[in-house]
């Protein structure tokens, strides 16, 4: 520092050079703030747990200071010893995240629900599938975007756009994203080209390089304090009011000062154009994208019931859930209702499950559209009920709707033991090579009764091999254009196979087998759904 003000007193000259160079410096800071921004988001995050380790060790110094020499090993061992002790029990422990998700907890606008809804537009084809069949529609230079299912011109559609690869610098750096995947989710056979393949110019992509990536597109239109509090986080590709497709990124505000916490904060709408010279000073100087907060979201129909709300937030949102029977239940000691979120190992998709649910006889203050779902369980590893459904709204709404099944005592199993109950229905199959996944809500009014199902498709496993003498290693599911759909009855365990390729059958052959569980005698040679329900009723 004495330097500078040496250097600074030579003279005029030194003094432009110094200048120069300080607004050189805060111009690289001002064009770079995009990479320096999550240093300045952990910095907001933690920042009470690091003022409360500067006090201890400020105290410490002071009283090291003030000791005999002797005592002043003793101040230093205690100083430094409380700091790692309070490190580990927020960290390893876990107590940061406990208290991360009580905040959560707090802040929950939940709603316990009597009924559950009724699924609609059941999908077919698991989210892998999906994007390994996109896979096998382009080329070498090219990859697609992670697939979002969302609402496109009144139907569900997984979305995704086809951009250069990360693997290829040149293109990256050079190219634009110049086409979109739209492809129904209702379908067991989608199409990877012609309608389903759309010519559309982004000048920023997921994997595109510096300031043309959607990322740093979007940070750098962050105002300042927008840089200690926002982050973005997953990129959609839809249709605008206008008919136009626009690229809609999620944005995660933290809150909260002791141990801060993700909520929604809105979206980010990028329109679809070239790269050019004024694009790219737009992108440096200002940043790109129109932000919508979550208050006026509800001012725009095409963002209104939309799946645009991050699986981060409704994640950490249902986890919250174990609070329900107060802070101290979920400690060891207790554990009375301590939930979990099940992931299944053969699983490349874990929840939620994105899910369009119509409310209609449920609540008349939502919506019917897309939801995130989620089936939480009991904590302990043996232990595979269903004890909580939960319902989050997709477009961002402050809401949770939960059902509590364990609360009933209703017996239904959950997600973690669907795998083995579709297994032994079907033990020819060669299961090594094959593997049920994305057990997902199946909820209908089925002869005078609202009945809950897990639905899943049968997949293939896939092989990857390796470019190298490296043995090759099991990476994705393999699609296929007539996947086996099981459908597995969560009250009596018991599994009915569906033909996916033709869905007004699936309540015939779900009656036909189950009605002697349920206690209802069925002719199984009927195919009529009414006739079905006239002979179920007569034996009633």
């Amino acid at each position: 520092m004495s330097r500078l003000k040496t250097y600074w007193k030579r003279g005029i000259k030194q003094k432009i050079i110094l200048l120069i160079l300080l607004v050189l410096l805060a111009l690289t800071i001002f064009i770079l703030r995009d990479s320096i921004q999550p240093a300045l988001l952990w910095m907001r995050k933690y920042l009470f747990v690091g003022l409360v380790f500067f006090i201890i060790l400020f105290i410490g110094l002071q009283l090291v200071r003030a000791a005999e020499s002797w005592r002043k090993m003793v101040w230093t061992v205690l100083s430094f010893g409380l700091v790692g002790g309070i490190w580990y029990a927020l960290f390893p422990f876990g107590m940061y995240n406990y208290m991360e998700t009580y905040a959560v907890y707090n802040s929950l606008n939940k709603e316990e629900i009597s009924t559950l809804p009724l699924t609609r537009n059941e999908r077919i084809q698991p989210w892998n599938n999906i994007l390994t069949m996109a896979y096998e529609s382009i080329g070498e230079t090219e990859e697609v975007s992670p697939p979002q299912l969302v609402r496109i011109d009144g139907e569900n559609r997984w979305t995704m756009a086809i951009q250069p690869s990360k693997d290829y610098f040149y293109q990256r750096a050079k190219d634009n994203t110049e086409e979109l995947f739209s492809v129904s989710s209702t379908t067991p056979f989608p199409k990877f080209a012609e309608e389903n393949r759309i010519d559309k110019t982004f000048s920023l992509g997921e994997s595109l390089a510096w300031s043309r990536n959607t990322y740093n597109a979007v940070v750098q239109k962050f105002g300042l304090l927008d840089m200690f509090c926002l982050e973005p986080d997953e990129v959609y590709y839809m249709k605008d009011d206008n008919g136009q497709w626009v690229q809609v990124v999620n944005l995660i505000r933290w809150k909260g000062f002791f141990f801060p916490y993700p909520t929604f904060g809105g979206v980010m709408v990028l329109q679809a154009g070239d790269h050019g010279i004024n694009d790219y000073f737009e992108r440096l100087l200002l940043g790109k994208g129109e932000y919508i907060s979550p208050s006026e979201m509800q001012k725009y129909p095409y963002l209104k019931g939309q799946n645009t709300l991050s699986e981060k937030i409704s994640r950490v949102q249902a986890e919250s859930l174990k609070f329900l029977a107060g802070f101290t239940d979920p400690l060891p000691w207790n554990m009375k209702t301590a939930i979990k979120i099940p992931q299944l190992e053969a699983d490349q998709n874990q929840q939620p499950f994105v899910t369009d649910f119509d409310f209609t006889d449920v609540k008349q203050d939502t919506y019917n559209g897309l939801y995130h779902w989620f089936g939480l369980e009991p904590i302990g590893v043996e232990r595979t009920s269903l004890t909580i459904s939960v319902m989050i709204p997709a477009d961002g709404t402050e809401k949770v709707f939960y059902y509590n099944h364990g609360k009933r005592k209703e017996g239904y199993a959950g997600v973690s033991a669907m795998p083995a109950k579709v297994i032994e229905s079907k033990k020819e199959y060669d299961w090594t090579a094959n593997a049920p996944v994305e057990f997902r809500p199946y909820i209908k009014d089925i002869l005078g009764k609202r009945r809950l199902f897990m639905l899943s498709t049968i997949v293939a496993k896939r092989k990857i091999a390796s470019d190298t003498d490296e043995p090759k290693t099991e990476a994705q599911f393999d699609g296929a254009a007539t996947p086996d759909l099981a459908l597995v009855d969560v009250q009596y365990k018991d599994v009915v196979w569906l033909d996916a390729k033709k869905p007004s059958t699936w309540e015939n052959a779900i009656m036909t087998q189950m009605g002697e569980s349920w206690g209802l005698t069925v002719n199984s040679n009927i195919k009529d759904t009414e006739t079905i329900k006239k002979d179920t009723t007569s034996n009633q």
